[in-house]
This record gives structure tokens, C-alpha cells and sequence, in this order.
């Protein structure tokens, strides 16, 4: 057996109960606990290291224990963040859900800037990257970041929670590249 195997034995066996307490109070909650311990575990050990020292090896789960609390929690607020405006809640509608839906977001639509409005639709109903919106409007990525953030925003803020699942059908309005105005 490898010397690190030999060390990987000594802190599960001497130091576990340590290491999930210390988890524990990052997560409040022993299973989640125990989940992060292990994925400290592997992220420090996948790799084998010229680990001999129990103590050190210990401190590099700790280390370990901290970066994938810490991941976690920026996963988590990511996805929190990109949520779908438009959630299925998985009960069936009718059609005259989908028609109030569809004019809920046609009216929030109408509430955004023109910029706002054309960066939304070339983004997410055309599927465009941030550089493909920029370049069909002729703005700096970050205009068009900057743009995307507050019509999210503004959308979230109007809709919240009225919208429970995607409407069957989006009208856009067609965009000169140019100027970003609306051609109608």
C-alpha cells in the first residue's frame, strides 16, 4: 500500500468524526455534512500526493471541506440567479392559461426598453451569444450584459410568479441591426 493510501486509512479512521463536525458547520445538517467531507475526501486523495503527515493531510480536507462549501453555495446562487422566468409546476393548463400567460408576457415585454427588448429576444428566444447580440446591434458586450441584466430584472419584478409555464407562442418584433430600434 502507498504511503498516502496508509494516511487516507489513519484520518478516516482517526479524524472523521472531526472533519464532519467541523462540515457540519458550514452545512447545518449531518448528512450534507457528511456528503462534504466525502468530497473533500476524494478532491484531496484523487490525486495521490507525497502525503505522510495525518495533520497535514488533514488540513488539505479542511482546505478541501471550505472550497466545495464555498462552490456549492456560488453554484447555488448562480442558479438562483439564471432561474426561468417561466416555471412549469407540472399540472395541465388549458388553453385559456396559455392565452393569459402569453398576454402577461407580452405586456411585460412592452415594458422594457427597445435595447432592453431586442437583447432579450436575440438572446433567449434566438439563442444568440452575448457577441452575437452585440454584433447584430452594434453595442459592447458589456452594453449588451449590462442591458440583459436589467431587463431579467425587470422582467422577474413584473412577472414573478404570474407566469407558470411557457407560452405556446413569442411574437418579437423584428430589430434593425443598425440602430437597435424596432422596424414597426
Amino acid at each position: 500500500m502507498a504511503p498516502w493510501q496508509d494516511v487516507l486509512d489513519q484520518v478516516v479512521r482517526d479524524r472523521r468524526a472531526a472533519l464532519v463536525a467541523y462540515a457540519y458547520l458550514f452545512v447545518a445538517d449531518r448528512g450534507d455534512a457528511e456528503d462534504l467531507v466525502q468530497e473533500a475526501l476524494v478532491r484531496t486523495f484523487a490525486r495521490p500526493r507525497a502525503m505522510t503527515d495525518v495533520h497535514a493531510a488533514e488540513a488539505y480536507v479542511r482546505r478541501a471541506i471550505r472550497t466545495s462549501f464555498l462552490d456549492r453555495a456560488r453554484r447555488h446562487r448562480l442558479w438562483l440567479r439564471k432561474a426561468h422566468l417561466v416555471v412549469g409546476d407540472g399540472t395541465v393548463r388549458g388553453p385559456a392559461d396559455a392565452a393569459a400567460a402569453h398576454a402577461d408576457v407580452m405586456v411585460a415585454m412592452r415594458m422594457l426598453t427597445r435595447r432592453e427588448r431586442a437583447c432579450i429576444v436575440l438572446r433567449y428566444f434566438d439563442d444568440l451569444t452575448v457577441p452575437d447580440v452585440a454584433a447584430e446591434l452594434g453595442l459592447s458586450d458589456g452594453s449588451v450584459k449590462r442591458y440583459l441584466s436589467d431587463a431579467t430584472r425587470k422582467l422577474r419584478d413584473l412577472l414573478g410568479s404570474t407566469v407558470t409555464w411557457p407560452p405556446a407562442e413569442v411574437h418579437t418584433l423584428p430589430v434593425s441591426s443598425a440602430s437597435g430600434r424596432s422596424t414597426r
